[in-house]
């Protein structure tokens, strides 16, 4: 059954109010998304699981009791990354050592969904256990981008921004650890939110980076990412690193006045090499941002420089503790082994794990072993430090810092199959901030001559997520919006 186009392309503030008046019917609105998340799977691959079956009966009997004004997500259909566990549903986090297993609780960002009235309606597609900028890690397919099938949508939450692009979902949840929301929301050119560290609840989400992974929303508009994120937000006793900071009203959002902003451009970020058309395409955002009456002025961070380093020893080392759990014995996929513990060991996480999991998995334990601890985990710890102070200072000078998203589109899959530091360094645009723990907003700045769209982020103090959604709604008015891609509309 074709998807009816017409209610597949709301944003989630028009379908929220066309709910209310009763235009059309919860039910009609998620079935016009599954059978358009049918429509375009075939291409696509954005969904791991889609849970028709229970979201169709979450929506009708939302019906049943009607419209409800109080919960600002009622009717409302919404993916989320298969990191997040969900009752009832497979969770995989892109890895067969995961393969089969049915959590019997859910995440926190899951109960506060259903709680604010949103019906899920599918887990979508990542870079194995969420280790990855493409999303052709996942162990069982990779998801393809909208705008141009033949490349990457980015990752690892390359499903979540996929479907978006699709028109499968309105509002999607992700996971952020070195740009894993920023960076495919800008490759599939929609809106992504990565809050700061501690704001959303990180329990029920399968780990990576502990002390960076960070769940926020992605959609179609800046206000539509603020409608999702006010939902999910806030202290959740269940996660000890759950922020018990006030969360600001977001209720009412409005546009700062531009002449009132400075935004800070890290020289260390915008002086790299960048591809022709996303050059041009941030020149011409920048010209407009200052014609408007914003005030852009460079600065130097230098300890940027050594953030892909540290990163990458930080998130690497916390991965080899968090995946040391699936060992065939307590968790996880379990091969026959050869009836001694090594080898039960050994062949488990070799069939259970792609090579790029694996990958990181023996880089972190080596940071952490004995005699190399000091010489690669502290320092990237200390190096950790200076750029959470580099952000403070520069912050505590300027109301943002504005700042590219990828120096280069979605490109073609397996450009970086056998060279995957380069790859790696891809990353220096986003995981500095994780690395400070701060808020981030992605949004479109534009499409290339090429047709792909270019991001651009905006990065904020700590918990003041409403200031940046605020800036991030400015920009979109002054920014040219995107059509859909020829692949959605035609």
């Amino acid at each position: 059954m074709a998807s009816d186009p017409n209610l597949t392309s709301l944003t989630l503030a028009e379908a929220r109010e066309g709910l209310l008046k009763r235009d059309f019917s919860s039910a009609e609105l998620v079935r016009a998304t599954l059978d358009r998340i049918d429509e375009t799977e075939p291409r696509v691959q954005a969904c791991l699981h889609v849970l028709r079956d229970k979201a169709l009966a979450d929506a009708a009997a939302l019906d049943g009791a009607g419209p409800d004004r109080s919960k600002p997500l009622w009717g409302l259909p919404v993916t989320v990354k298969d990191v997040f566990l969900v009752r009832g549903a497979p969770t995989t986090a892109g890895s067969r050592m995961l393969s089969g297993y049915m959590p019997g609780f859910e995440a926190g960002v899951v109960t506060r969904l259903r709680a604010a009235g949103a019906v899920i309606t599918a887990k979508t597609n990542l870079d194995e256990f969420a280790m990855g900028s493409s999303t052709e890690f996942s162990a069982f397919r990779p998801t393809r981008n909208p705008w141009n099938l033949s490349r990457v949508p980015g990752g690892s939450s390359g499903g979540a921004a996929a479907g978006i692009s699709a028109r499968q979902a309105p509002g999607a949840f992700g996971t952020d650890t070195g740009g894993s929301i920023r960076q495919p929301a800008a490759l599939c050119g929609c809106v992504g939110l990565k809050p700061t560290y501690g704001r959303v609840s990180r329990y029920g989400i399968v780990a990576y980076g502990s002390s960076l992974d960070q769940a926020g929303p992605l959609a179609r508009t800046v206000g539509d990412c603020g409608m999702l994120f006010g939902a999910v937000a806030g202290p959740d006793g269940r996660d000890s690193t759950s922020s018990r900071v006030p969360l600001e009203d977001l209720s009412a959002m409005t546009p700062p006045e531009a002449s009132k902003l400075r935004f800070a451009l890290p020289r260390e970020l915008w002086e790299g090499r960048f591809d022709t058309e996303v050059e041009k395409v941030l020149s011409s955002a920048r010209r407009v941002m200052e014609s408007a009456g914003i005030r852009l002025e460079a600065v130097s961070m230098p300890s940027i420089r050594y953030s892909v380093a540290a990163y990458y020893v930080i998130a690497a080392a916390e991965a080899s503790t968090n995946l040391a759990r699936y060992d065939g014995v307590r968790y996880g996929l379990r091969a026959p082994g050869r009836g001694d513990l090594l080898s039960l060991y050994r062949e488990s996480r070799t069939e259970g794990l792609g090579p790029e999991a694996r990958r990181r998995i023996l880089l972190g334990t080596f940071a952490l072993s004995s005699g190399y601890y000091d010489a690669y985990y502290r320092k990237a710890a200390q190096v950790r430090r200076l750029i959470h102070e580099e952000y403070a200072r520069i912050l505590g000078e300027f109301d943002f810092i504005l700042a590219p998203v990828s120096s280069i589109p979605a490109w073609p899959f397996g450009s970086f199959t056998d060279d995957p530091l380069t790859q790696y360094q891809l990353d220096v645009m986003t995981l500095p901030l994780n690395l400070a723990g701060g808020p981030g907003l992605s949004l479109p700045a534009g499409l290339g001559a090429d047709g792909l769209p270019v991001g651009i982020q905006i990065q904020g103090p700590h918990f003041r997520e409403k200031p940046l959604l605020e800036a991030g709604m400015l920009l979109e008015s002054m920014f040219p919006r995107l059509p859909e891609p020829a692949f959605v509309s035609g």
